[in-house]
């Protein structure tokens, strides 16, 4: 099995957030690989990583990075795979981890979720995949289904709830 999504963070201290890309991914079987890459730590591998990502079979970049937040634009820069980063939530609530991924110069797009979105960056990361894969746009379809069932089942639940000013 090889990976065909690649989840790089600037530290392990990320992985918390990261788990939920990685466990989304589990459950949809794209197989995954996890990695610490810094752009201002290792840059020498980052750049390594970039350039060799696609000829290693990956099809798309989860990046997740905080504070200063240079992780997936330095990985988009070097490489034609879609890349989406993930803000950390650090120093101010991660608003400035957001604005660093978001405000790429032309030529070197970043898709951006929100703030610890990692969920959110792997559904992307699966949606982009499910346009070539019949199989996995089947596994979103019923993932997405899932979702409306929730609202569905809330309510339900929410209308057993009573006030005594509601009236539904």
């Amino acid at each position: 099995m090889e990976a065909i999504v690649s989840i790089i963070m600037g530290s392990t201290s990320d992985l918390p957030v990261m788990e939920k890309a990685a466990k989304f991914l589990d459950e949809m079987e794209i197989p995954f690989e996890m990695n610490a890459l810094s752009a201002h730590r290792t840059p020498k591998e980052v750049e390594e990583f970039a350039a060799n990502a696609k000829g290693r079979g990956i099809k798309v970049i989860i990046a997740a990075a905080g504070m200063a937040a240079a992780l997936p634009g330095v990985i988009a820069a070097g490489t034609t795979l879609p890349v989406i980063g993930v803000p950390i939530k650090g120093m101010l609530d991660g608003l400035d981890a957001m604005l660093s991924i978001i405000q790429m110069p032309p030529g070197i797009p970043v898709a951006t979720v929100g703030v610890n979105g990692a969920q959110n960056a792997a559904i992307l990361a699966v949606e982009m995949i499910a346009l070539s894969d019949p199989q996995v746009a089947k596994k979103l379809e019923n993932f997405k289904a899932g979702l409306k069932d929730k609202i569905v089942k809330a309510n339900a639940e929410l209308a057993s709830v009573e006030y005594r000013f509601k009236v539904n």
